[in-house]
């Protein structure tokens, strides 16, 4: 069987027997901030675990995308030795959510396992939860299995658990030997070698593990199993290896072309190629769910997975970038079962590109600077390169530790791995700390009125076209203090807390909309509503002050939304939609929404494309936009219908985003183009969106970009304003036009002839000045040199100048010397600026890169550059003439060390 027939064998079983199929989800966890991707086919179903939704059906099948490279759950460094470990994998789950539990899942996998895949019994062990009786009694029951054959093991190997909190219980795993023809061995033998595979794992999840370690029963038993797709092919296809299957081969023969090296020939190659082939579709993956490389969270992941990818295809002889023309392989493979990937694939080829040429000439800059440091450290006599300054290059270069390590040993020093671990936890900690503060003071709301015997409910959101409703019942009221969040029955007059409504007009932040604002009225007070904000479950949690009387739980409130904070928020919110239909006619339908703010005051649209916007294409997405307000369109809004009829009919669906069975589009008609506009005639929007919109494009009043620009490798960024901020961001422009105007003394008609003017004027000047100071130079006197092991050289300050002139002064000064060394320095605006230059005939003794080195060194600085001409930098300009008093004795140094080493 193909690895596709195997993975609709599974889907075909369970659903035979009433299982609800469910798309994969995407990799980044939707409202869950305790994960940094989905690591487990459960995920998605964990709030139907824990009993906070409601599963609209009592079993479930899947094929699951999951990422581990974090956390408990991180295999990044076994991947490429380990023939089946993998950064991105798929999980083939079926669950019951209250439905059938132990006996059920058993036969279920007994049934599968034997019947639909084939496998003989006889090769087959189970596993169950030492303390698990009822488990193995069933297995027994079930598959007839012998007793040996029906292991207990400790809670280390069965018993799951998600995390430190969270869904868990006891587990029972089907392991098959792989190589039954071969002499037996024991069990701890047979796991250890690979000879014993596991295939599945069946989850009886029975407990909610709290923060204190306490087992809370789940309100319904369920279960949760998985089956790795890799590792059950490359059983069901007789290989010794997941990556000799048909979901890895034809990456690995391709990168094998490719680098004209073949896979298989050699252990420590065969590494590389695993590495690659692994990597890149995690990397394929990763883009296609809307993850982009950055610094930190699951951009850094990203980033870190792309450049441990490239490390080891340097192993294998690249020197250029080459990950991003393997991606259309993944697609090739991969493209059937996630349609994503096509989509994608295009813009994720410019960014892996972007992000191999980032690197590839990052890791010049960054071995300078562990040459650098290692020398520094040499000097003080040290042979060790401590772990902090180990983890900045891995940290802010992105040097994998192992290259840093070559790097090292080739000087025959030493780095400092324990403290390189301990600077890496650290940043472990600060990330966890970082994580979804929101979603987990969400968590911690609900947790106190839960230990107070209040359980929350979905709230009812009725504001889409009234702002006030009463009255409305106050069902759960928390109280904020420094020492943390408690359940109450009334808050008083200055005190903060949050209050939860039985139904409400605010609308709680989700989409990239800012949660309302506004205040709850009752007889004898009032309280200001100065967040919203919505749990994984639905329910809305108004954040308040009370500015008086007392907000009693179980009382009636007056809602009342902030109409200045409401109805702006709606105009910006609709043109979002209409930016973004209009960047995917003008620049092509590659471009993706990567993220969005959508604010009373603004809004911030991000993007994925690999190039700025050109002034004429920003103008072309403003007029399109701009033609819609002006037809004043209106918006059609269906609040419910099939999610399926709605991707049909063309409506856009985020990545990232959770949708149910029914859905909310918001639509707005046609918009007629002019002929020949990208031969489209007409433009419709039609997106998924529970957020609040204008009725019809008129209210929007004006469109105008304010910003446009980078924000990561691939995603692009723009800001703009509608409505009355956009008519005071044109007064304002206007106001300064004609204030830079009257400077001047011109119209403002003429304001830009008459600066391109004067800039042009500046320049002459400019060369003029820069003549002088180059005549100043060239008078320099020959007592100005000194002579050192033979060798003439010339240190001196030169007053504030741009580098290149600073350039032009060293190469004046190296002609007129004829032979010789030319160190400069020049202190301006807190800074150093260093340049030496040699002349030809001395290059076999001195590199102008490494003297340059040492003398930005004595400045606090760094730098380099070629063996006849480089540059520096430094941050203690006051350390500048201690630095160029020195050079004769480096330059000294230098040549006495070229001797030495012939």
């Amino acid at each position: 069987m193909n690895s596709n027939e195997i993975r609709q064998s599974f889907i075909d079983f369970f659903v035979e027997r009433d299982h609800r199929l469910y798309p994969s989800s995407p990799l980044v966890p939707h409202g869950d901030a305790t994960l940094l991707f989905t690591n487990a086919g459960m995920v998605p179903f964990k709030d139907f675990f824990l009993g906070l939704d409601k599963p609209p059906a009592k079993r479930a099948v899947t094929s699951q995308k999951c990422m581990r490279v974090s956390g408990k759950h991180n295999d990044l460094e076994n991947v490429g030795p380990s023939p089946r470990h993998h950064t991105f994998f798929e999980m083939l789950g079926n669950f019951s959510f209250g439905d059938y539990f132990k006996e059920e899942a058993i036969l279920f996998g007994w049934d599968l396992v034997t019947g639909i895949w084939g496998l003989p019994p006889e090769h087959l062990t189970a596993t169950v939860f030492e303390e698990d009786d009822e488990a193995a009694a069933l297995w027994e029951k079930v598959s007839g299995l012998p007793p040996e054959r029906i292991l207990r093991c400790g809670a280390q190997d069965n018993f799951w658990a998600m995390g430190e909190t969270g869904p868990c219980g006891p587990c029972s795993e089907i392991f098959v030997d792989v190589y039954p023809e071969r002499p037996a061995v024991d069990w701890e033998e047979g796991t250890e070698s690979g000879r014993y595979l596991e295939i599945w794992n069946l989850v009886f999840m029975q407990f909610d593990r709290d923060e204190s370690g306490r087992m809370n029963p789940l309100p319904n038993p369920s279960i949760d199993t998985g089956a790795g797709l890799e590792r059950v092919a490359a059983v069901l296809q007789g290989v010794d290896s997941n990556y000799d299957t048909d979901l890895f081969r034809p990456i690995l023969a391709a990168t094998a072309e490719l680098a004209g090296v073949d896979y298989g020939r050699n252990a420590d190659s065969d590494i590389d190629f695993r590495v690659i082939a692994d990597h890149l579709r995690a990397v394929a993956f990763l883009l296609a769910d809307g993850v982009i490389p950055g610094n930190e969270g699951r951009g850094y992941v990203l980033r870190r997975i792309l450049r441990r990818a490239l490390r080891h295809g340097s192993r294998l002889g690249f020197e250029d970038p080459f990950l991003h023309s393997l991606l259309p392989v993944v697609t090739e493979v991969m493209g059937g079962q996630y349609p994503e990937l096509g989509g994608a694939q295009k813009a994720s080829e410019k960014t892996v590109l972007a992000e191999e040429e980032k690197f590839l000439s990052t890791v010049a800059i960054a071995s300078s600077q562990v040459q650098e440091a290692i020398d520094k450290r040499r000097r003080a006599g040290e042979q060790v390169l401590d772990g902090e300054a180990v983890f900045r290059f891995y940290d802010t270069f992105g040097l994998p530790l192992e290259m840093i390590r070559e790097i090292a040993e080739e000087e025959r020093f030493e780095i400092d791995e324990p403290g390189f671990e301990a600077a890496l936890e650290e940043q472990r900690n600060r990330s966890r700390e970082a994580t979804g503060e929101t979603p987990e003071r969400l968590g911690a709301v609900r947790d106190a009125l839960r230990q107070d015997g209040l359980e929350l409910s979905p709230t009812d959101f009725e504001g889409y076209d009234d702002l006030s409703l009463e009255p409305v019942r106050l069902l759960a009221l928390a109280r904020l203090a420094e020492g943390g969040v408690e359940s109450t029955e009334t808050l008083g007059a200055g005190e903060e807390g949050v209050a939860v409504l039985d139904r409400t007009s605010f609308y709680a932040d989700a989409g990239g909309q800012l949660g309302d604002r506004g205040r709850l009225l009752w007889d004898g007070g009032s309280a200001e509503v100065t967040d919203t904000r919505r749990d994984t479950a639905q329910t809305t949690f108004h954040f308040v002050r009370v500015d008086s009387g007392d907000l009693v739980r179980g009382g009636e409130v007056r809602t009342q939304v902030e109409e200045s904070w409401r109805r702006p928020t709606q105009r910006h919110h609709t043109a979002t939609h209409l930016l973004h239909l209009a960047l995917r006619h003008v620049l092509g339908e590659g471009v993706r929404q990567a993220g969005s703010l959508v604010a009373p005051d603004r809004l911030r649209f991000d993007f994925t494309y690999g190039h700025p916007l050109t002034a004429e294409e920003i103008r072309r997405i403003e007029d399109l936009v701009n033609r819609w307000i002006l037809l004043a369109r209106a918006t059609a809004i269906t609040p419910d219908r099939p999610f399926q009829e709605a991707i049909d009919a063309g409506a856009m669906a985020l990545f990232g985003e959770k949708y149910g069975d029914r859905v909310r589009t918001v639509e707005v008609p046609d918009l007629t183009l002019p002929e020949g506009e990208n031969g489209s005639r007409e433009l419709r929007s039609l997106e998924l969106c529970g957020g609040c919109h204008v009725g019809n494009t008129g209210e929007i009043g004006l469109f105008l970009i304010t910003m446009e620009r980078g924000v990561a490798s691939g995603v692009r960024r723009i800001e703009a304003l509608t409505g009355e901020a956009a008519q005071e961001h044109v007064r304002r422009r206007g106001a300064l036009l004609d204030d830079i105007a009257s400077e001047l003394g011109v119209t403002p008609e003429r304001a830009a002839a008459e600066i391109d003017g004067w800039r042009g004027r500046t320049r002459e000047l400019e060369q003029q000045l820069e003549k002088l100071r180059l005549q100043v130079v060239s008078g320099t006197t020959a007592d100005e040199e000194v002579e050192v092991a033979g060798v003439k050289v010339m240190a001196r300050e030169v007053p504030p100048a741009p580098p290149r002139e600073i350039r032009n002064m060293a190469d004046v000064l190296r002609h007129k010397l004829g032979s010789g060394v030319v160190v400069l320095g020049s202190r301006q605006g807190g800074k150093v600026n260093l340049v030496a230059a040699i002349t030809s005939d001395l290059e076999d003794r001195l590199h102008a890169g490494r003297l340059a080195q040492k003398v930005a060194v004595l400045v606090d600085g760094s730098g380099g550059g070629r063996s006849d001409f480089a540059q520096a930098g430094g941050k203690a300009p006051e350390k500048l003439p201690a630095a160029l008093a020195a050079v004769p004795g480096l330059v000294e140094e230098e040549v006495t060390a070229s001797h030495g080493a012939k």
